[in-house]
């Protein structure tokens, strides 16, 4: 497969150039992703271009066309995220032609991405493997009065700047990578609750505003029943509000909790991968930490 881009695309009677994402205006990069139906406000653009790095495709007269983005973790992986073109820009070639840029950039990395149904082939065609399925679970939280936490076995507080190493390493064994930049990062954006066992940090949630009201991720725990009691405190800080959560749950306490919460699944994604697999980077152990929660579909 040739995968050296161009500079430049002709599309139908005119071209596109490409340019880094850090170089255009906000409300523009909002303008794309709402011109696709995504729910990123410009603050969340913001954050994920502090995050990551990434291209633009500009027409002659210097639309924003298309974007593509990768967030790097070490020198050898990177999730792969925010590529958006339009359908018939798509069929064209567009989106190929900007995640060859994106690969020039990760050359030797292991790469993730969540594909919309849309994308999908797209990333078939480029040799991604398909994965596993995420929910994008969504709606106005809602505490129920039933709701009752299980006898907790530990301590549930809020989390601090001092928990932040702790956090770094229980999401290196949920995810399979160290992220120490971005959870960094997550935690100057979030509010956050962490189980603490004999004072050790044993599962946490993040919720941090976006979209329409907030996402709660990641979520990291050791069973259903300890992510269900960090996630719990964020349904009742935003009960009556919008509430997101992206899990890879489709059954079992955490996902019947989202969705009694007022999160049913609302759409789905697709992991995928090129390099390494999400088994080769799983955490072997009966109680080996878990991401119950991406960060982001973009993050991971």
């Amino acid at each position: 497969m040739d995968l050296k881009p161009s500079e430049s695309l002709k599309i139908d009677t005119f071209s596109m150039r490409i340019d880094d994402i850090q170089s255009v205006e906000l409300d523009r990069l909002h303008a794309l992703s709402l011109s696709v139906g995504w729910p990123h406000r410009a603050e969340d653009w913001q954050f994920l271009r502090q995050a990551g790095e990434g291209f633009v495709a500009l027409d002659e007269i210097g639309r924003v066309l298309g974007s593509a983005m990768w967030f790097a973790h070490g020198t050898d992986f990177a999730t792969v995220g925010m590529v958006i073109t339009s359908p018939r820009l798509q069929t064209l070639g567009a989106g190929q032609w900007l995640m060859k840029r994106v690969f020039e950039n990760v050359v030797g990395c292991d790469l993730r991405l969540n594909a919309t149904r849309a994308a999908r082939r797209l990333y078939l065609s480029l040799d991604f493997q398909p994965e596993k399925t995420v929910y994008h679970c969504q709606g106005i939280a809602r505490l129920q009065t039933t709701d009752r936490p299980a006898n907790i076995r530990g301590d549930v507080r809020t989390l601090e700047a001092r928990d932040i190493p702790a956090a770094i390493a229980l999401d290196a064994a949920g995810f399979g990578v160290r992220r120490a930049a971005l959870i960094e990062r997550l935690f100057a954006h979030s509010a956050g609750y962490g189980l603490f066992k004999d004072g050790r940090l044993s599962a946490f949630a993040l919720c941090r505003p976006f979209g329409r009201g907030h996402v709660v991720g990641p979520v990291v725990a050791k069973s259903d029943a300890d992510a269900v009691i960090i996630v719990r405190p964020h349904v009742a800080d935003h009960s009556g509000s919008f509430l997101r959560i992206d899990t890879h749950m489709d059954h079992g306490e955490f996902a019947a909790f989202l969705s009694h919460s007022g999160m049913p699944v609302f759409d789905t994604v697709l992991t995928m991968s090129m390099g390494k697999r999400l088994a080769d980077f799983a955490v072997r152990g009966a109680v080996a930490p878990v991401t119950y929660a991406l960060a982001s579909q973009s993050l991971g």
